[in-house]
């Protein structure tokens, strides 16, 4: 069944391609949206240091703290109401009923790391950066997802952030509850064109 819905989500993509009526393809989008359209709280997670930590190290030194990363994030994703939709080298991307919980998620990864890496030692110590953001997006079986909302969590997690960050957007934290006591730094970034208003969560003196 779920095999189906693929097949579908790339059929109606090349249905829309190959069409030429301008009202058939906005037939056509309308029903991709209706089908797999989801509102969510985009997740990424990137770590730090890749090419660096390659170079010095190489790359199965470099997968085996991807590996790490992937047993340590996912129950935490989970234990916030988090469904992850997938693990792409070293970035981990999911989604949240709302954008509190992709924080709060976020921030005990980020404690969850911090505590780890006192075990370790500092070549396969473990950083990561981490981007939320809102809106309407294409999710397909569970395992991938598209959209506006992707585009621009991907952009600050992997273009913008730095290790230990948690960046996220305005129109994710605008749909925060006051009361969560969620602290953060106002920012406006520009990158690849695009414009974004966003902050900085403080979590480091914070509980989870």
């Amino acid at each position: 069944m779920e095999r189906n819905k693929s097949i579908r989500f790339q059929n109606l993509l090349l249905d829309y391609s190959h069409e030429n009526d301008e009202d058939a393809r906005h037939r056509i989008e309308d029903a991709l949206w209706k089908e797999y359209g989801m509102e969510y709280a985009v997740f990424v997670l990137d770590m730090s240091g890749f090419s660096l930590l390659t170079r010095k190290y190489g790359i199965v030194h470099y997968l085996s703290m991807v590996r790490r990363m992937q047993l340590t994030s996912e129950p935490i994703i989970e234990s916030f109401g988090g469904s992850l939709i997938k693990y792409e080298a070293d970035n981990c991307f999911a989604v949240f009923r709302e954008p509190l919980s992709a924080i709060r998620a976020a921030m005990a990864l980020q404690h969850a790391f911090n505590a780890s890496n006192v075990l370790t030692t500092e070549d396969f110590d473990i950083h990561i950066t981490c981007a939320v953001d809102y809106g309407k997006i294409l999710v397909v079986e569970n395992a991938e997802c598209f959209g506006d909302a992707v585009n621009r969590a991907c952009k600050l997690g992997e273009d913008v952030g730095k290790a230990n960050e948690i960046l996220v957007t305005k129109d994710a934290m605008d749909l925060v509850p006051a009361g969560a006591d969620i602290r953060c730094t106002p920012l406006e970034i520009s990158v690849s064109g695009i414009n974004i208003s966003a902050c900085a969560i403080e979590y480091r003196e914070q509980g989870v």
